[in-house]
Protein backbone atom coordinates (compact mmCIF):
# COMPACT_ATOMS: atom_id res chain seq x y z
CA UNK A 1 0.00 0.00 0.00
CA UNK A 2 2.69 2.40 1.10
CA UNK A 3 4.53 1.81 -2.54
CA UNK A 4 1.14 2.67 -4.40
CA UNK A 5 0.57 5.54 -2.19
CA UNK A 6 3.85 6.74 -2.26
CA UNK A 7 4.37 7.00 -6.43
CA UNK A 8 1.48 9.14 -7.31
CA UNK A 9 3.15 11.53 -4.23
CA UNK A 10 6.34 11.56 -6.33
CA UNK A 11 4.68 12.33 -9.60
CA UNK A 12 3.32 15.20 -8.07
CA UNK A 13 6.08 16.42 -6.97
CA UNK A 14 7.89 16.29 -9.93
CA UNK A 15 5.18 18.47 -11.74
CA UNK A 16 5.05 20.89 -8.85
CA UNK A 17 9.35 20.94 -8.94
CA UNK A 18 9.11 21.43 -13.07
CA UNK A 19 6.04 24.45 -12.79
CA UNK A 20 7.98 25.94 -10.54
CA UNK A 21 11.30 26.16 -12.58
CA UNK A 22 9.08 27.56 -15.72
CA UNK A 23 7.71 30.10 -13.70
CA UNK A 24 11.48 31.02 -12.41
CA UNK A 25 13.20 30.99 -15.70
CA UNK A 26 10.16 33.09 -16.95
CA UNK A 27 10.43 35.66 -13.83
CA UNK A 28 14.44 35.47 -15.25
CA UNK A 29 13.95 36.39 -18.74
CA UNK A 30 11.81 39.37 -17.63
CA UNK A 31 14.20 40.61 -15.14
CA UNK A 32 17.04 40.49 -18.46
CA UNK A 33 14.92 41.91 -20.47
CA UNK A 34 13.83 44.81 -18.49
CA UNK A 35 17.64 44.97 -17.47
CA UNK A 36 18.80 44.63 -21.19
CA UNK A 37 16.25 47.67 -22.22
CA UNK A 38 17.20 49.37 -19.18
CA UNK A 39 21.15 49.19 -20.42
CA UNK A 40 20.40 49.94 -24.01
CA UNK A 41 18.04 52.81 -23.31
CA UNK A 42 20.85 54.41 -21.50
CA UNK A 43 23.29 53.41 -24.14
CA UNK A 44 21.48 55.41 -26.41
CA UNK A 45 21.02 58.12 -23.85
CA UNK A 46 24.55 58.47 -23.60
CA UNK A 47 25.13 58.52 -27.34
CA UNK A 48 27.50 55.09 -27.67
CA UNK A 49 24.56 53.72 -29.95
CA UNK A 50 23.71 54.98 -32.69
CA UNK A 51 19.81 54.03 -33.74
CA UNK A 52 18.85 55.36 -37.08
CA UNK A 53 15.51 56.46 -37.87
CA UNK A 54 13.55 54.27 -39.66
CA UNK A 55 16.51 51.80 -41.57
CA UNK A 56 15.75 48.49 -41.64
CA UNK A 57 16.34 45.17 -43.65
CA UNK A 58 13.60 43.09 -44.75
CA UNK A 59 15.17 39.77 -45.19
CA UNK A 60 11.89 38.62 -47.05
CA UNK A 61 12.58 41.13 -50.05
CA UNK A 62 16.07 39.77 -50.36
CA UNK A 63 15.19 36.21 -50.40
CA UNK A 64 12.50 37.00 -53.22
CA UNK A 65 14.84 38.65 -55.19
CA UNK A 66 17.45 35.57 -54.76
CA UNK A 67 14.77 33.64 -55.78
CA UNK A 68 13.99 35.97 -58.93
CA UNK A 69 17.54 35.73 -60.10
CA UNK A 70 17.64 32.06 -59.50
CA UNK A 71 14.55 31.00 -61.68
CA UNK A 72 15.48 33.68 -64.76
CA UNK A 73 19.18 31.66 -64.59
CA UNK A 74 16.23 28.27 -64.39
CA UNK A 75 14.47 30.39 -67.57
CA UNK A 76 17.85 30.85 -69.59
CA UNK A 77 19.10 27.76 -69.37
CA UNK A 78 15.61 26.49 -70.66
CA UNK A 79 15.92 28.78 -73.67
CA UNK A 80 19.51 27.62 -73.80
CA UNK A 81 18.89 24.10 -74.40
CA UNK A 82 15.86 24.85 -77.18
CA UNK A 83 18.28 26.83 -79.14
CA UNK A 84 19.22 25.47 -82.26
CA UNK A 85 23.15 25.64 -82.79
CA UNK A 86 24.99 24.63 -86.38
CA UNK A 87 27.94 22.13 -85.72
CA UNK A 88 30.42 23.98 -88.45
CA UNK A 89 32.66 25.16 -86.43
CA UNK A 90 33.41 27.92 -88.83
CA UNK A 91 29.51 29.00 -88.89
CA UNK A 92 29.74 28.86 -84.86
CA UNK A 93 32.69 31.69 -85.27
CA UNK A 94 31.20 33.46 -87.98
CA UNK A 95 28.16 34.18 -85.42
CA UNK A 96 30.48 34.75 -82.51
CA UNK A 97 31.78 37.50 -84.71
CA UNK A 98 29.16 38.70 -85.61
CA UNK A 99 27.79 38.91 -82.33
CA UNK A 100 31.01 40.91 -80.82
CA UNK A 101 32.15 38.02 -78.76
CA UNK A 102 35.74 36.26 -79.24
CA UNK A 103 35.76 33.25 -82.03
CA UNK A 104 37.79 31.69 -79.52
CA UNK A 105 39.33 31.72 -76.25
CA UNK A 106 42.74 30.03 -74.78
CA UNK A 107 42.29 26.05 -74.79
CA UNK A 108 38.46 26.04 -75.95
CA UNK A 109 37.30 23.40 -78.56
CA UNK A 110 34.54 23.50 -81.08
CA UNK A 111 32.48 21.89 -78.76
CA UNK A 112 32.80 24.61 -75.97
CA UNK A 113 32.51 27.35 -78.26
CA UNK A 114 28.92 25.96 -79.34
CA UNK A 115 28.08 25.48 -76.22
CA UNK A 116 29.41 29.50 -75.21
CA UNK A 117 27.26 30.19 -78.43
CA UNK A 118 24.48 28.85 -77.11
CA UNK A 119 24.72 30.70 -73.29
CA UNK A 120 25.54 34.70 -75.69
CA UNK A 121 22.07 32.99 -77.75
CA UNK A 122 20.26 32.54 -74.57
CA UNK A 123 20.41 36.06 -73.18
CA UNK A 124 20.66 38.37 -76.13
CA UNK A 125 18.24 36.07 -78.01
CA UNK A 126 18.47 34.81 -81.98
CA UNK A 127 16.78 37.85 -83.01
CA UNK A 128 19.98 39.62 -82.16
CA UNK A 129 22.22 37.37 -84.87
CA UNK A 130 19.35 38.60 -87.18
CA UNK A 131 19.72 41.75 -87.16
CA UNK A 132 23.95 41.72 -87.48
CA UNK A 133 23.03 39.75 -91.03
CA UNK A 134 20.80 42.64 -91.56
CA UNK A 135 23.13 45.59 -90.87
CA UNK A 136 26.12 43.17 -92.90
CA UNK A 137 23.48 42.88 -95.87
CA UNK A 138 22.90 46.90 -95.64
CA UNK A 139 26.69 47.58 -95.49
CA UNK A 140 27.61 45.01 -98.06
CA UNK A 141 24.59 46.97 -100.64
CA UNK A 142 26.10 50.00 -99.57
CA UNK A 143 30.02 49.25 -100.20
CA UNK A 144 28.07 47.42 -103.33
CA UNK A 145 26.79 51.13 -104.47
CA UNK A 146 30.55 52.28 -103.75
CA UNK A 147 31.62 49.85 -106.08
CA UNK A 148 29.10 50.90 -109.10
CA UNK A 149 30.89 52.46 -112.05
CA UNK A 150 29.33 55.50 -113.83
CA UNK A 151 29.17 55.69 -117.44
CA UNK A 152 28.86 59.56 -118.68
CA UNK A 153 28.63 60.35 -122.50
CA UNK A 154 31.51 62.06 -123.86
CA UNK A 155 32.83 64.22 -126.57
CA UNK A 156 33.64 63.17 -130.10
CA UNK A 157 37.43 63.38 -129.30
CA UNK A 158 37.03 61.09 -126.87
CA UNK A 159 36.00 58.20 -129.34
CA UNK A 160 38.93 59.25 -132.05
CA UNK A 161 41.13 58.89 -129.16
CA UNK A 162 39.89 55.51 -128.34
CA UNK A 163 39.94 54.54 -131.68
CA UNK A 164 43.54 55.79 -132.11
CA UNK A 165 45.05 53.83 -128.77
CA UNK A 166 43.67 50.48 -130.17
CA UNK A 167 45.38 51.08 -132.99
CA UNK A 168 48.57 51.65 -131.59
CA UNK A 169 47.87 49.16 -128.78
CA UNK A 170 47.05 46.12 -130.65
CA UNK A 171 49.99 45.45 -132.46
CA UNK A 172 52.01 46.56 -129.80
CA UNK A 173 50.43 43.19 -127.78
CA UNK A 174 51.15 40.99 -130.68
CA UNK A 175 54.77 41.70 -130.56
CA UNK A 176 54.61 41.03 -126.75
CA UNK A 177 53.24 38.03 -127.13
CA UNK A 178 55.44 36.76 -129.87
CA UNK A 179 58.51 37.82 -127.43
CA UNK A 180 56.99 35.60 -124.77
CA UNK A 181 56.56 32.77 -127.21
CA UNK A 182 60.91 33.54 -128.33
CA UNK A 183 61.17 33.47 -124.54
CA UNK A 184 59.55 30.04 -124.02
CA UNK A 185 61.53 28.50 -126.94
CA UNK A 186 64.55 29.02 -124.86
CA UNK A 187 65.88 25.59 -122.76
CA UNK A 188 64.81 25.49 -119.41
CA UNK A 189 68.17 25.39 -118.30
CA UNK A 190 69.24 28.31 -120.09
CA UNK A 191 66.26 30.59 -118.46
CA UNK A 192 66.92 29.05 -114.72
CA UNK A 193 70.96 30.09 -115.45
CA UNK A 194 69.58 33.73 -116.11
CA UNK A 195 67.42 33.74 -113.34
CA UNK A 196 70.30 32.77 -111.01
CA UNK A 197 72.71 34.89 -112.33
CA UNK A 198 70.29 37.81 -112.02
CA UNK A 199 69.06 36.96 -108.52
CA UNK A 200 73.21 37.14 -107.78
CA UNK A 201 73.43 40.26 -109.13
CA UNK A 202 70.56 41.90 -107.31
CA UNK A 203 71.91 39.89 -103.92
CA UNK A 204 74.79 42.08 -104.42
CA UNK A 205 73.21 45.60 -104.39
CA UNK A 206 74.72 48.18 -102.55
CA UNK A 207 74.41 52.11 -102.20
CA UNK A 208 76.52 53.34 -105.07
CA UNK A 209 75.94 56.69 -104.11
CA UNK A 210 73.80 59.01 -101.79
CA UNK A 211 72.97 63.20 -102.71
CA UNK A 212 71.57 65.43 -100.60
CA UNK A 213 68.32 66.60 -103.17
CA UNK A 214 66.74 69.83 -101.03
CA UNK A 215 66.29 71.14 -97.43
CA UNK A 216 62.69 69.28 -97.80
CA UNK A 217 61.50 65.98 -97.68
CA UNK A 218 61.85 64.38 -101.23
CA UNK A 219 58.34 63.02 -102.82
CA UNK A 220 59.10 61.54 -105.93
CA UNK A 221 61.99 60.24 -108.58
CA UNK A 222 61.70 58.97 -111.94
CA UNK A 223 64.88 57.89 -114.21
CA UNK A 224 64.96 59.30 -118.19
CA UNK A 225 64.12 56.74 -121.30
CA UNK A 226 67.82 56.60 -121.47
CA UNK A 227 68.98 56.36 -117.80
CA UNK A 228 71.74 58.64 -117.72
CA UNK A 229 69.28 61.50 -115.44
CA UNK A 230 66.71 61.69 -112.68
CA UNK A 231 64.32 63.86 -111.84
CA UNK A 232 62.99 64.61 -108.36
CA UNK A 233 60.16 66.35 -106.69
CA UNK A 234 60.48 68.20 -103.49
CA UNK A 235 58.09 69.46 -100.75
CA UNK A 236 59.82 72.76 -101.34
CA UNK A 237 58.04 73.03 -104.58
CA UNK A 238 61.33 72.93 -106.32
CA UNK A 239 62.14 69.58 -109.27
CA UNK A 240 65.53 69.02 -110.06
CA UNK A 241 67.41 67.46 -112.58
CA UNK A 242 70.41 65.52 -111.68
CA UNK A 243 73.18 63.39 -114.10
CA UNK A 244 73.72 59.79 -113.43
CA UNK A 245 75.50 57.88 -112.16
CA UNK A 246 77.91 61.34 -110.85
CA UNK A 247 74.70 62.77 -109.08
CA UNK A 248 74.93 65.86 -110.04
CA UNK A 249 72.53 68.66 -109.93
CA UNK A 250 72.41 69.49 -114.03
CA UNK A 251 69.23 71.98 -113.14
CA UNK A 252 66.36 72.86 -110.81
CA UNK A 253 62.84 73.64 -112.10
CA UNK A 254 60.95 76.36 -110.47
CA UNK A 255 57.12 77.05 -110.79
CA UNK A 256 55.33 75.20 -108.28
CA UNK A 257 54.52 77.12 -104.99
CA UNK A 258 53.26 74.09 -102.78
CA UNK A 259 54.72 70.59 -102.49
CA UNK A 260 55.27 68.47 -105.77
CA UNK A 261 53.74 65.22 -105.59
CA UNK A 262 55.55 63.82 -108.62
CA UNK A 263 57.73 64.53 -111.71
CA UNK A 264 57.95 62.04 -114.86
CA UNK A 265 59.79 62.29 -117.87
CA UNK A 266 58.11 61.67 -121.58
CA UNK A 267 58.36 58.33 -122.80
CA UNK A 268 60.69 59.41 -125.76
CA UNK A 269 62.74 62.45 -124.06
CA UNK A 270 66.55 61.86 -124.26
CA UNK A 271 66.08 59.61 -127.35
CA UNK A 272 64.22 60.77 -130.06
CA UNK A 273 62.65 64.41 -128.46
CA UNK A 274 64.47 67.58 -128.52
CA UNK A 275 65.38 69.37 -125.85
CA UNK A 276 63.46 72.34 -126.63
CA UNK A 277 59.72 69.56 -126.76
CA UNK A 278 57.88 68.18 -123.56
CA UNK A 279 59.86 66.37 -122.31
CA UNK A 280 58.69 66.18 -118.26
CA UNK A 281 55.71 66.78 -116.20
CA UNK A 282 55.02 67.10 -112.18
CA UNK A 283 51.86 67.99 -110.54
CA UNK A 284 51.79 69.55 -106.93
CA UNK A 285 49.00 70.01 -104.44
CA UNK A 286 47.45 72.82 -105.47
CA UNK A 287 46.28 71.29 -108.53
CA UNK A 288 48.67 72.95 -110.88
CA UNK A 289 50.01 70.36 -113.50
CA UNK A 290 53.53 71.46 -115.44
CA UNK A 291 55.05 71.22 -118.83
CA UNK A 292 58.85 71.05 -118.54
CA UNK A 293 61.47 70.92 -121.78
CA UNK A 294 65.18 70.13 -121.20
CA UNK A 295 66.27 73.87 -121.95
CA UNK A 296 64.86 76.07 -119.33
CA UNK A 297 63.85 75.92 -115.86
CA UNK A 298 60.61 77.76 -116.12
CA UNK A 299 57.56 75.85 -116.99
CA UNK A 300 56.36 75.48 -120.91
CA UNK A 301 52.99 75.39 -120.53
CA UNK A 302 50.07 74.35 -117.37
CA UNK A 303 47.12 72.57 -118.01
CA UNK A 304 44.23 73.85 -116.05
CA UNK A 305 40.87 72.17 -115.13
CA UNK A 306 42.30 70.83 -111.39
CA UNK A 307 40.77 72.24 -108.44
CA UNK A 308 42.08 70.14 -105.25
CA UNK A 309 45.20 68.32 -105.04
CA UNK A 310 46.66 65.62 -107.80
CA UNK A 311 48.59 63.00 -106.53
CA UNK A 312 50.34 61.39 -109.67
CA UNK A 313 50.83 61.82 -113.02
CA UNK A 314 51.51 59.13 -115.45
CA UNK A 315 52.60 59.39 -119.56
CA UNK A 316 50.39 56.86 -121.82
CA UNK A 317 53.57 54.84 -123.51
CA UNK A 318 52.72 56.84 -126.84
CA UNK A 319 53.65 59.87 -124.70
CA UNK A 320 50.83 61.43 -126.93
CA UNK A 321 47.86 61.47 -123.33
CA UNK A 322 48.47 62.16 -120.34
CA UNK A 323 46.94 60.62 -116.91
CA UNK A 324 46.35 62.50 -113.87
CA UNK A 325 44.91 61.38 -110.56
CA UNK A 326 42.73 63.94 -107.98
CA UNK A 327 41.50 63.95 -104.56
CA UNK A 328 38.35 64.90 -106.42
CA UNK A 329 37.89 61.28 -106.76
CA UNK A 330 38.46 61.14 -110.15
CA UNK A 331 41.38 60.76 -113.15
CA UNK A 332 41.71 62.48 -116.15
CA UNK A 333 42.75 61.74 -119.40
CA UNK A 334 44.50 64.42 -121.22
CA UNK A 335 45.07 65.24 -125.25
CA UNK A 336 48.34 66.90 -125.61
CA UNK A 337 48.22 66.64 -129.40
CA UNK A 338 44.73 68.22 -129.28
CA UNK A 339 45.62 70.06 -125.90
CA UNK A 340 42.50 69.33 -124.37
CA UNK A 341 40.88 66.99 -121.45
CA UNK A 342 38.95 64.09 -123.42
CA UNK A 343 38.00 62.42 -120.14
CA UNK A 344 36.79 62.75 -116.73
CA UNK A 345 36.75 59.44 -115.47
CA UNK A 346 35.04 58.87 -111.69
CA UNK A 347 34.38 55.56 -109.94
CA UNK A 348 35.92 55.48 -106.68
CA UNK A 349 35.00 56.87 -103.44
CA UNK A 350 37.74 58.67 -102.38
CA UNK A 351 40.17 60.75 -103.94
CA UNK A 352 42.43 58.81 -106.18
CA UNK A 353 46.34 58.37 -105.53
CA UNK A 354 47.94 56.63 -107.82
CA UNK A 355 47.95 55.92 -111.88
CA UNK A 356 50.00 53.31 -114.12
CA UNK A 357 49.36 52.45 -117.80
CA UNK A 358 49.92 49.40 -119.53
CA UNK A 359 52.86 48.69 -121.57
CA UNK A 360 50.39 48.10 -124.50
CA UNK A 361 49.06 51.13 -123.83
CA UNK A 362 45.66 49.34 -123.73
CA UNK A 363 45.00 49.65 -119.92
CA UNK A 364 45.09 51.74 -117.35
CA UNK A 365 45.43 51.30 -113.52
CA UNK A 366 43.92 53.09 -110.60
CA UNK A 367 44.81 53.20 -106.84
CA UNK A 368 42.53 55.31 -104.70
CA UNK A 369 42.16 55.99 -100.86
CA UNK A 370 39.22 53.96 -100.80
CA UNK A 371 41.29 50.99 -100.71
CA UNK A 372 40.03 49.76 -104.45
CA UNK A 373 42.11 49.54 -107.17
CA UNK A 374 40.60 49.27 -110.79
CA UNK A 375 41.70 48.52 -114.01
CA UNK A 376 40.11 50.27 -117.80
CA UNK A 377 40.24 50.02 -120.67
CA UNK A 378 41.10 52.71 -122.59
CA UNK A 379 39.95 51.45 -125.91
CA UNK A 380 36.01 50.97 -124.70
CA UNK A 381 35.72 52.94 -121.52
CA UNK A 382 34.37 49.93 -119.34
CA UNK A 383 36.11 48.89 -115.91
CA UNK A 384 37.41 45.41 -116.58
CA UNK A 385 38.70 44.18 -113.03
CA UNK A 386 37.65 45.29 -109.49
CA UNK A 387 40.88 45.60 -107.64
CA UNK A 388 39.51 44.25 -103.78
CA UNK A 389 41.32 43.10 -101.02
CA UNK A 390 43.54 46.19 -99.32
CA UNK A 391 42.79 46.78 -96.08
CA UNK A 392 43.85 50.67 -96.24
CA UNK A 393 44.62 52.92 -99.09
CA UNK A 394 46.43 52.34 -102.32
CA UNK A 395 49.59 54.44 -102.72
CA UNK A 396 50.81 52.63 -105.58
CA UNK A 397 50.58 50.72 -108.94
CA UNK A 398 52.12 49.36 -111.52
CA UNK A 399 51.83 46.57 -114.42
CA UNK A 400 54.57 44.50 -115.47
CA UNK A 401 55.96 44.08 -118.48
CA UNK A 402 54.87 40.62 -119.38
CA UNK A 403 51.52 42.19 -119.82
CA UNK A 404 49.03 40.56 -117.33
CA UNK A 405 50.93 41.21 -113.53
CA UNK A 406 50.05 43.80 -111.66
CA UNK A 407 51.18 45.26 -108.06
CA UNK A 408 49.40 47.06 -105.63
CA UNK A 409 51.18 48.47 -102.56
CA UNK A 410 48.75 49.91 -99.69
CA UNK A 411 48.90 51.33 -96.27
CA UNK A 412 48.15 48.15 -94.67
CA UNK A 413 51.77 47.17 -95.43
CA UNK A 414 51.15 44.79 -97.95
CA UNK A 415 51.71 44.47 -101.39
CA UNK A 416 49.38 42.19 -103.24
CA UNK A 417 49.91 40.70 -107.03
CA UNK A 418 47.30 40.45 -109.12
CA UNK A 419 46.76 38.36 -112.85
CA UNK A 420 44.80 39.88 -115.30
CA UNK A 421 43.77 36.66 -117.02
CA UNK A 422 42.26 35.09 -113.61
CA UNK A 423 41.22 38.31 -112.69
CA UNK A 424 42.19 37.48 -109.39
CA UNK A 425 45.20 38.52 -106.29
CA UNK A 426 47.38 35.32 -106.99
CA UNK A 427 49.52 36.65 -103.90
CA UNK A 428 49.84 38.61 -100.93
CA UNK A 429 53.59 40.12 -100.61
CA UNK A 430 53.88 41.08 -96.30
CA UNK A 431 56.18 43.31 -97.58
CA UNK A 432 56.76 46.17 -94.66
CA UNK A 433 56.45 46.99 -91.08
CA UNK A 434 54.73 50.15 -92.39
CA UNK A 435 52.69 52.10 -95.17
CA UNK A 436 53.93 50.75 -98.89
CA UNK A 437 55.00 54.05 -100.71
CA UNK A 438 55.81 52.72 -104.22
CA UNK A 439 56.25 50.05 -105.96
CA UNK A 440 57.87 48.93 -109.42
CA UNK A 441 58.71 46.67 -111.72
CA UNK A 442 62.18 45.77 -114.11
CA UNK A 443 60.63 47.57 -116.62
CA UNK A 444 62.51 45.06 -119.25
CA UNK A 445 60.72 41.86 -118.58
CA UNK A 446 60.06 42.34 -115.36
CA UNK A 447 62.21 39.61 -113.54
CA UNK A 448 61.41 41.29 -109.87
CA UNK A 449 59.53 43.47 -108.09
CA UNK A 450 60.85 46.64 -105.71
CA UNK A 451 58.96 47.94 -102.65
CA UNK A 452 59.47 50.60 -100.71
CA UNK A 453 58.05 51.95 -97.73
CA UNK A 454 57.46 54.22 -94.54
CA UNK A 455 60.04 51.78 -92.55
CA UNK A 456 63.23 53.82 -94.46
CA UNK A 457 63.71 50.76 -96.25
CA UNK A 458 63.05 49.02 -100.14
CA UNK A 459 63.12 45.43 -100.81
CA UNK A 460 63.87 43.46 -104.26
CA UNK A 461 61.19 40.59 -104.40
CA UNK A 462 61.22 37.77 -106.77
CA UNK A 463 59.19 36.91 -110.08
CA UNK A 464 57.08 34.71 -109.91
CA UNK A 465 57.55 33.59 -106.22
CA UNK A 466 57.71 36.70 -104.62
CA UNK A 467 60.71 36.01 -102.21
CA UNK A 468 62.80 38.66 -100.73
CA UNK A 469 65.88 38.81 -102.46
CA UNK A 470 67.46 42.09 -100.55
CA UNK A 471 66.75 44.97 -98.82
CA UNK A 472 68.38 48.13 -99.41
CA UNK A 473 68.52 49.88 -96.06
CA UNK A 474 69.86 53.32 -95.30
CA UNK A 475 67.67 56.04 -95.61
CA UNK A 476 66.82 57.48 -92.05
CA UNK A 477 63.45 58.14 -93.12
CA UNK A 478 60.66 57.68 -94.98
CA UNK A 479 61.39 56.06 -98.23
CA UNK A 480 58.74 58.10 -99.95
CA UNK A 481 59.15 57.24 -104.05
CA UNK A 482 61.56 54.29 -106.06
CA UNK A 483 62.20 53.78 -109.88
CA UNK A 484 64.75 51.15 -111.41
CA UNK A 485 66.31 52.55 -114.44
CA UNK A 486 65.39 51.64 -118.29
CA UNK A 487 68.68 48.96 -118.61
CA UNK A 488 68.28 47.89 -114.88
CA UNK A 489 70.98 48.80 -113.77
CA UNK A 490 70.44 51.06 -111.46
CA UNK A 491 67.49 51.65 -108.63
CA UNK A 492 67.08 55.30 -107.16
CA UNK A 493 65.14 55.59 -104.09
CA UNK A 494 64.50 59.02 -102.05
CA UNK A 495 63.38 59.52 -98.86
CA UNK A 496 61.93 61.86 -96.21
CA UNK A 497 65.35 62.28 -95.18
CA UNK A 498 65.73 64.66 -98.10
CA UNK A 499 68.23 62.44 -99.77
CA UNK A 500 68.01 60.11 -102.57
CA UNK A 501 70.44 57.07 -103.33
CA UNK A 502 71.24 54.84 -106.01
CA UNK A 503 71.41 51.27 -105.45
CA UNK A 504 73.72 49.05 -108.22
CA UNK A 505 75.24 45.88 -108.36
CA UNK A 506 78.93 45.08 -107.66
Amino acid sequence: MSDDEGAPVVKKSRIFYGSLADKEKERLAKGEASLGKSAVRAGIEAGNINISGGESFDIDEHISERQAEVLAEFERRKRARQINVSTDDSEVKACLRALGEPITLFGEGPAERRERLRNVLSVVGTDALKKTKKEEEKSKKSSDEYQQTWYHEGPETLKSARLWIARYSLPRALDRLQEARDFRSIPESTRTSQKQELHKSLRSLNNFCSQIGDDRPLSFCHFSPNSKMLATACWSGLCRLWSVPDCKLIRTLRGHNTNVGAIVFHPKATLSQGEKDVNLVSCAADGTVKLWNLESDEPVADIEGHTVRVARVAWHPSGRFLGTTCYDRSWRLWDLEAQEEILHQEGHSKGVYDIAFHVDGSLAGTGGLDAFGRVWDLRTGRCIMFLEGHLKEIYSITFSPNGYHVATGSGDNSCKVWDLRQRRCIYTIPAHQNLVSSVKFQPTNGNYLVTGAYDNTAKVWTHPLWSPLKTLAGHEGKVMGLDVSSDGELIATCSYDRTFKLWMAE
